[in-house]
């Protein structure tokens, strides 16, 4: 059955393409199926290995070391050359023109137009005239060597064309029995060669690498059918003999048993255990509080009680016998 989409009307076949058609393609189908199925699950691999492996890696090991790199070393970097460049170069440079350049500059100027001016004057009156003379006596001379070289001139211009005029028949003498001797020993045999077995040959080739080419392609999508089929499949029986079983007894098995282990063993062994610290604790406190009392009885024993220091009186007054500006006891208030 032909799945490809066949135009509305196609030219009238030969029987050599018919016969070759249906043979090829069964062929190619055959050698195309694996290749399209390994060619899949490469591709499904590499995607794979792209978002999992490579793309963290690629993160890991060149963009973030560039970014660090960018960040805290080009640009700083960039920033004291550039720092240094104007300190060393732009600056020291600005003053240069301003200050030597510019002066030395308008000096030659002012040099180049006194010069100009006096260069002109010298063409002008001096160049000039030499000139007109020179190139009369030029043309002069001229008039005089063409009246003696013209028959001359001619003589040989008429010999010239003579042995041009030979040397052109003898060539295309010489040309033309090249022509047929190449046409019968050369073009002729060849001609009949590419007319009657390389035209012949050639259709044939074409016909059979056309039709190669049409049973590639066919058989590469309906290859791409099959393994989309087998994957499919292959992924359906993977998850009925794996996946579904492992969440089967995840949430069968598993979940009771962990809630059951929880109530069960977890709570009562972590309530035990904040009841174990909290005594552990408050014995820990008795028994700091008992060394901290034994402590003191053993100095007292042997230092005697200390005297408690006396109270001083306070200059300011407290609770509630502080100065207000209300109260009679102060100063200004006072009778």
């Amino acid at each position: 059955m032909d799945l490809e989409k066949q135009p509305a009307r196609r030219e009238p076949e030969g029987c050599l393409t018919v016969a070759i058609r249906i043979p090829v393609r069964i062929v190619v189908l055959v050698l195309v199926v694996p290749v399209r199925v390994v060619w899949d699950g490469l591709v499904v691999l590499g995607r794979f290995l792209r978002d999992s492996v490579l793309r963290p890696l690629w993160r890991v090991l060149v963009v973030w070391p560039c970014v660090v790199l960018w960040r805290y070393g080009v640009v700083p970097l960039a920033k004291a050359v550039g720092w240094l460049g104007k300190v060393l170069l732009v600056i020291p440079a600005g003053w240069l023109y301003r200050y030597v350049l510019t002066p030395v500059g308008h000096g030659v100027a002012w040099f180049l137009r006194g010069t100009g001016a006096v260069l002109v004057w010298i063409y002008a009156r001096v160049l000039t005239p030499v000139g007109h003379g020179i190139a009369w006596l030029v043309t002069g001379i001229g008039a005089v060597l063409a009246w003696i070289f013209t028959p001359v001139g001619r003589a040989i211009a008429w010999c010239a064309q003579g042995i041009a005029w030979l040397a052109n028949t003898v060539a295309t003498g010489v040309g033309i029995a090249l022509y047929w001797i190449a046409r019968i020993l050369l073009v002729l045999p060849a001609l009949a060669l590419w007319r009657w077995l390389l035209v012949p040959v050639g259709r044939v080739l074409a016909v059979v690498g056309r039709e190669v080419w049409d049973a590639l392609g066919h058989a590469w999508r309906i290859a791409g059918h099959i393994s989309l089929a087998v994957g499919r499949f292959l992924a359906t029986l993977f998850r009925w003999i794996f996946v579904e079983p492992v969440r089967w007894v995840y949430r069968t098995l598993l979940t009771p048993v962990g809630h059951v282990i929880r109530d069960v063993v977890l709570r009562p062994v972590a309530e035990a255990a904040r009841s174990v610290g909290r005594v552990t604790r408050a014995a820990l406190d008795s028994a700091r509080e008992s060394v901290r009392q034994a402590r003191a009885d053993f100095r007292r024993m042997l230092f005697g009680a200390t005297r408690e220091r006396e109270a001083v009186a306070r200059r300011e007054p407290t609770g509630a016998d502080t100065r207000t500006l209300g109260s009679s006891t102060t100063a200004l208030t006072k009778d």
